[in-house]
């Protein structure tokens, strides 16, 4: 069950994540790759033409010559992981993208990326070791935050997700002492409730909420997610439509419909999803939360960030 459960966050990571990296040319590409590999095409059959295979081959060599010259050519790395996505060579981008995310440390997306195209071809561990190599030099990196825990969920380890998010909330006070904003406690605060609600423990997920709310009480995220966690053990309406009705008036415009439909739904869990775990409270984000992969046994997800 708790596998299961876990859906929405290993889905969102795993896919909404990866083609919502904005400035990352690889990135539509990398998800059509991901889809090809969930569902393979019938033998014989392929997306590219003899011809066009044989194209995309060679280009790939000159692009080859060009990194021995110039291993630092990020125009050729970006080219050549295109060529190895549009032809279905998923581990062929690894050391290519392992060099991009090198040449461009400032920008964590790639890092993550690295990660998840680790993952989605069966190297778990190294996914691990990319996401935790991220945290610690940056501990409130929300997207490694969330595709760490999602690994770890889709390995049963439920205990090491909640223990990894604890432990960045305990380093919270010291890191934005030092500098402001470094880690996004409410944030974090969120994804952890989600996980105890994914694990069925209804109390703990309510308690983070609470605290979440009498700390930012202009924040329709722990509203509206106390507000589902009712609905989902059975509460009465009493309970929980008020706070429906609270989130709906905090809540940005571009959310308020989604809210209404939660609010309204028989079965909050198999209903409409959520906004996107990567939007902020304050503004839409950047593409739709998943559909549940199974229907009545899927929370919906809160913004996170």
């Amino acid at each position: 069950m708790a596998n299961k459960r876990s859906g929405w966050l290993i889905k969102s990571v795993l896919v909404v994540c990866v083609i919502s990296f904005l400035g990352l040319s690889i990135a539509p590409l990398l998800g059509n790759a991901f889809q090809r590999s969930s569902s393979p095409e019938p033998e014989g059959q392929t997306d590219l033409s003899q011809s066009d295979e044989q194209l995309l081959r060679d280009q790939a060599k000159g692009f080859e010559l060009v990194l021995q010259r110039e291993p630092g050519n990020q125009t050729a790395l970006r080219s050549l992981m295109d060529i190895r996505l549009q032809l279905g060579e998923i581990d062929a981008v690894i050391p290519h993208l392992e060099k991009f995310a090198e040449l461009n440390q400032d920008n964590g997306d790639y890092t993550i990326l690295l990660a998840q195209v680790k993952q989605q071809t069966g190297d778990s561990e190294g996914a691990a070791q990319t996401y935790r190599q991220l945290l610690e030099a940056n501990p409130g990196n929300l997207k490694a935050l969330q595709g760490l825990v999602a690994l770890l969920l889709q390995e049963n380890r439920p205990t090491a997700a909640v223990s990894l998010l604890q432990d960045t909330l305990k380093l919270a006070p010291e890191a934005n002492e030092a500098k402001p904003g470094t880690i996004d406690k409410p944030s974090v605060q969120l994804i952890l409730g989600q996980v105890y609600t994914e694990q069925n423990r209804y109390a703990d997920a309510v308690d983070i909420y609470d605290q979440v709310q009498a700390e930012n009480a202009e924040d329709f995220r722990p509203v509206l997610a106390k507000a589902i966690v009712l609905k989902t053990e059975g509460k009465q309406a009493a309970d929980y439509e008020p706070l429906f009705e609270q989130a709906i008036a905090l809540a940005p415009d571009e959310y308020k419909d989604q809210i209404q439909q939660m609010a309204t739904a028989t079965n909050v869990s198999g209903g409409s999803a959520a906004p996107n775990p990567g939007a902020t409270g304050n503004a839409a984000p950047d593409s739709p939360a998943p559909p549940s992969e199974a229907q009545g046994e899927t929370s919906p997800a809160v913004p996170t960030e």
